[in-house]
């Protein structure tokens, strides 16, 4: 007999076109709202926008960033990005300002202060001490006429949009927006102040993320175990090192020590034949290859080991030879 179809699990495959359907009408809204947003910064909002971006650069304490509910949600969020990205944050939940939190926050400081409707009333307290002891307050509402819009020093008037939820109700569009202008504070800020993928990794230590923000010179070999000769070392004394380094290649430089050549596996069978032992390693070498330096990213050396085709990479700093990485040294290295 075939097999029977629980009735539920039956009723929901009946019901998947209409799940897809408001799946689709979700993410089009959410992208609408976005929409409005690229429009708007186009539109007026870019001039306030930048100069949130001067006030959070110019400051010498920490972002602030509150906001109840949903828009709390987002703006914990926010905290963990700017933290991220090199610039000291934190959130501070309005209710609890109210009861002692206040005193964690300093003149010093910039508070960045997100509510929809701009009238939430446990943010009243903070926008008071922030008026009470000068701290710039950033805003990102949807009003600009609001006691929040009013209040703030830089204003972020969010356009009006329609949310997800069908009801209207359920924050939906309105986070998706106050959570990507965030982002795009963030990353101007970090753009402005020149924040690089090594500042990145100070942040990031651990997981892939933190391995593919590796400099190669934590990973090569280098000293003793780098399997480096002479021009004029024949291949007998060279395919020995080679062996015992155990890496598949022997790198070879000059007399003055600048890079010359490098000896692979393909070359020596390019070249086999009965004198290859007797033979220089000049006169197998690959010339002029490809070097790295030594602070490049592991995730950039695997990029460029897939796009070459190579499973190791000499490291040369000024065109001199100072390490080889493998591709088993990423793969240890958590990268690949």
């Amino acid at each position: 007999m075939p097999k029977q179809i629980p009735h539920a699990a039956a009723e929901s495959h009946d019901r998947k076109p209409d799940m897809l359907a408001s799946a689709l009408r979700t993410l089009s809204a959410e992208r609408d709202g976005i929409g409005l947003l690229i429009a708007a910064i186009d539109n007026g909002l870019g001039e306030p926008f930048a100069h949130a971006v001067s006030t959070l650069a110019a400051m010498t304490g920490r972002v602030i960033v509150s906001g109840m509910g949903k828009s709390g949600h987002i703006g914990r969020k926010l905290a963990a990005t700017f933290a991220s990205t090199g610039t000291a944050a934190y959130y501070v939940h309005p209710g609890e300002a109210s009861h002692g939190d206040l005193g964690m926050i300093r003149d010093e400081d910039v508070i960045l202060a997100l509510s929809w409707s701009g009238e939430t009333s446990e943010l009243s307290d903070l926008i008071a001490y922030s008026k009470r002891h000068g701290v710039a307050l950033i805003a990102i509402t949807s009003s600009a006429d609001s006691t929040l819009g009013r209040a703030a020093d830089v204003c972020l008037a969010l356009p009006r949009a329609k949310e997800a939820c069908p009801n209207g109700l359920a924050p939906t569009t309105s986070t998706t927006m106050q959570l990507a202008l965030g982002d795009a504070l963030a990353v101007a800020l970090l753009e402005h102040r020149g924040f690089t993928a090594s500042d990145f990794r100070t942040y990031h230590p651990g997981g892939k993320l933190g391995a593919l923000l590796k400099q190669v010179r934590d990973v090569m070999h280098k000293g003793e175990r780098l399997p480096l000769v002479q021009i004029g070392t024949m291949m007998g004394d060279a395919l020995a090192i080679q062996s015992e380094k155990s890496l598949g290649c022997v790198v070879v430089a000059g007399e003055n020590g600048a890079l010359a050549g490098i000896v692979t596996d393909g070359d020596i069978r390019r070249h086999m034949a009965n004198d290859l032992l007797a033979r220089r390693v000049e006169e197998v070498m690959t010339k002029n290859p490809l070097a790295i330096p030594p602070d490049m990213l592991l995730g950039e050396a695997l990029e460029t080991m897939e796009t070459r085709k190579v499973s190791a990479l000499i490291v040369a700093d000024e065109g001199r030879p100072v390490g080889l990485v493998h591709v088993l040294d990423l793969l240890r290295a958590g990268v690949a």
